[in-house]
């Protein structure tokens, strides 16, 4: 049994080596961006809004939503990467159900790809909003003495986000290759229904913690985290 695409090499050519992981996160990538095309290909202003264009508009005006209700700074851009963290993970867990298709996120080097990509946007945002000084002097508080210790807090998120997605999917694929040799019928149906349940939250939780993290660099005041609030 193995553990992660990585193990499964294509094509090798002297030191390159082609595994499932690169050629599946290509395929995610071109799924995402084929539909995207395909719902925003005749957007205009004039055209009645179709049932794909439709369910695109609510699914951006969900994570908009849920954004708006951690932080007021900085709302676009910070959906802009977080949507698209929740897009490429979700789709690539779903689509690990399918035979044959292993989930790029059940690789580590995916997992600390996309926290790198978190881990250079929380500085990134956070000089973009105050400056490279502003962005110090927070890592500063409440004193300078604890400016190496902040900056290790910092790098303990990235290394939790990419072992708790690298976790969760690698244990959802063992626990299924067990039961696989229990009981062939029964179980796999069951475990592929918890299967995407549990994608579709680790997803959700990968994007919404990027974008806490993004707050926490832009603000002062600890991120809100309130689905109810009306703003």
């Amino acid at each position: 049994m193995q553990l992660t695409p990585d193990a499964t090499v294509l094509l090798e050519l002297g030191a390159f080596r082609l595994n499932a992981t690169i050629v599946n996160t290509w395929i995610v990538m071109a799924l995402l961006v084929g539909v995207s095309w395909l719902v925003t290909r005749n957007l205009r202003p004039d055209a009645p809004p179709g049932r794909w264009r439709n369910a695109l508009e609510t699914l951006v005006l969900l994570i908009e939503g849920q954004i708006r209700a951690i932080t007021h700074s900085a709302v676009r851009r910070v959906m802009y990467l977080a949507g698209t963290l929740f897009l490429f993970i979700a789709t690539a867990n779903l689509l690990g159900v399918i035979p044959g298709f292993a989930a790029p996120t059940g690789s580590l080097s995916t997992t600390v790809a996309l926290t790198l990509a978190v881990l250079l946007a929380v500085p990134g945002f956070a000089m973009a909003e105050r400056g490279w000084t502003g962005y110090l002097r927070h890592l500063a508080q409440p004193t300078w003495v604890l400016l190496p210790f902040n900056i290790l807090g910092e790098l303990s998120k990235g290394v939790s986000l990419s072992i708790r997605l690298y976790g969760n999917v690698m244990s959802g694929a063992v626990i299924a290759a067990i039961l696989l040799g229990i009981a062939p019928f029964f179980f796999p149906v069951v475990m592929n229904l918890f299967g995407l349940l549990v994608g579709l939250i680790q997803a959700y939780i990968f994007a919404i913690l990027a974008a806490v993290y993004i707050s926490s660099a832009l603000s002062d005041e600890p991120p809100r985290i309130d689905p109810e609030d009306p703003a």
